[in-house]
């Protein structure tokens, strides 16, 4: 995205009179939202990267929003940061209009008015564009992996679908026909043939039902404490999402002590945001043992969540003062970690899907071809 500063600079002046006018929504131009009120990480990280560039550049606040309102392409973008611009207008601070928004963290809107407070903004909207740009790659990362798992289990269930509906039942008519006694193997195959249409609807209502269930049962403790437990137990996942949610601790809290913000009041901030049910528990522990005196990291070494390596480095910072450096340090080595991890992870799964295609497609083509050979034995004999 390219400003032309200096026209704005020049022609523009900031008055009510020039603020961005609304264009009246109707249901047809309306942009279609799934996730409700949610604002992409690639979005955020644009923001403060765009804000920062202009207020750097000597462009005051109410002008900078002016120029990002009309660099929008989407109009819901662009009504928006004109609903921010005129709060800006009617006296609102920038972290208080984010606030009203409704579509940014109390993470973001407080770090904002610390650095509002201690004119520091340049510095936290700095640290704010890395936070979602690591988190805009974190996302790009994890799906890249799973993308390909889910594409194939798709065509493997449309691939099965086929030969069971259309394949299976070609093969039962010839062997009808010579009314040989048939294998054991293919028995079973012709049997989940005939009967295909109502497992797979057996199938599809069960995943229903799960998907279901897990929508309204995901913010409930004991939901979110036994998921937790059962996916940390599996070790290949363990280490993907303790490394995951380590580095969303490491870098949510680097941020919010770079903009001078109290540790215990950083704790709560990033308990908000890491939504893992154990971090979330270690967390809360922690801001306790702080209150009663310990240091953050003997507080954390109760948890066996957090590496023993995290704890020693943890500690040198606290004894050099170097706590929010350290934090900075440690997130930028477990992002590293999780892309090598992401990527041994893309490896083994990809030769792995393809034996379980090729082992279910085996099977139903041997149970078919068995008959076959079986017969033609009995006619060369």
């Amino acid at each position: 995205m390219s400003f032309k500063i200096e026209k704005h600079i020049e022609t523009r002046t900031v008055s009510k009179s020039t603020a961005p006018t609304k264009k009246k929504e109707n249901f047809f131009n309306r942009d279609i939202q799934f996730f409700g009120k949610r604002y992409g990480n690639k979005k955020k990280e644009r923001f403060y990267m765009d804000l920062r560039t202009l207020l750097l550049a000597g462009v005051d606040l109410k002008s900078a929003l002016e120029i990002i309102i009309e660099e929008q392409e989407k109009e819901a973008d662009k009504e928006m940061y004109s609903e921010l611009y005129e709060g800006i207008l009617k006296g609102k601070s920038l972290s208080q209009g984010l606030k009203d928004l409704g579509k940014f963290s109390e993470y973001e809107y407080f770090s904002i008015e610390i650095g509002e407070e201690s004119n520091r903004l340049n510095e936290v909207l700095t640290e704010l564009m890395n936070y979602y740009s690591d988190q805009a790659a974190l996302k790009k990362q994890i799906t890249s992996v799973l993308s390909y798992p889910l594409f194939v289990f798709a065509i493997t269930i449309g691939l099965v679908y086929f030969m069971m509906t259309s394949v299976v039942p070609m093969f039962a008519d010839v062997f009808k026909q010579f009314g040989s006694e048939l294998p054991s193997l293919t028995l079973k195959v012709i049997y989940l043939s005939e009967n295909f249409p109502f497992f797979f609807l057996i199938f599809a209502l069960s995943v229903t039902a799960i998907v279901l269930f897990v929508r309204t049962q995901k913010e409930k403790d004991w939901f979110r404490s036994s998921t937790s437990s059962f996916f940390l137990k599996i070790p290949m996942i363990k280490n993907l999402i303790t490394v995951i949610y380590l580095a969303r601790f490491t870098q949510a809290l680097h941020l919010l002590l770079a903009a001078k913000t109290p540790l215990v009041k950083s704790l709560e901030l990033t308990q908000k945001m890491v939504k893992f049910y154990p971090l979330q528990v270690a967390i809360e522990q922690v801001k306790e043992d702080i209150r009663k005196g310990k240091t953050m990291h003997e507080g954390m070494s109760n948890f066996s969540i957090f590496p023993k390596r995290m704890l020693s480095l943890i500690k040198v910072g606290e004894q050099v003062n170097q706590l929010e450096n350290m934090l900075g340090k440690l997130a930028k080595q477990y992002n590293d970690e999780l892309k090598h991890q992401t990527t041994i992870i893309g490896k083994i799964m990809e030769p792995l899907i393809l034996l379980i295609i090729g082992t279910i497609v085996g099977v139903i083509l041997v149970a078919m071809y068995m008959p076959m050979f079986n017969l033609s034995n009995i006619m060369a004999q």
